[in-house]
């Protein structure tokens, strides 16, 4: 009996752990970068983000045109930065300090 529970118990947890791995390893779709981006424009307009101290210097690096932290492609939802919750944020959102609060909080939300 206690073999079976052993065994029992054992694939509980492999079952767990497997769940889990996928979970945190879904990457977000272009769906997901267009909500966000719609809760961050709607958010600049209400003045309702808060930018955090990093939002402040990636838009100063952004501003300064640092390679090294940007890098926007033709696609107006496609950039890569420094921070993996800003992939996919909009262009008009690189120097805007409320809109990547807002995009970044979305994106945390959202699991990513």
């Amino acid at each position: 009996m206690r073999n079976v529970t052993r065994a029992l118990v054992g694939a509980i947890v492999a079952s767990l752990v497997a769940a889990a791995v996928s979970v945190y390893a879904e990457t977000p779709t272009e769906a997901d970068f267009a909500v966000c981006n719609t809760d961050a424009q709607a958010a600049m307009k209400a003045g309702t983000a808060t930018p955090t101290t990093k939002d402040y210097v990636r838009v100063e690096s952004a501003l300064t045109d640092s390679a090294a932290t940007w890098t926007t492609w033709v696609r107006p939802i496609s950039m890569e930065s420094s921070d993996p919750q800003l992939i996919g944020m909009a262009t008009d959102g690189i120097t805007d300090t409320a809109y990547q609060a807002t995009y970044r909080t979305c994106m945390r939300r959202n699991g990513f």
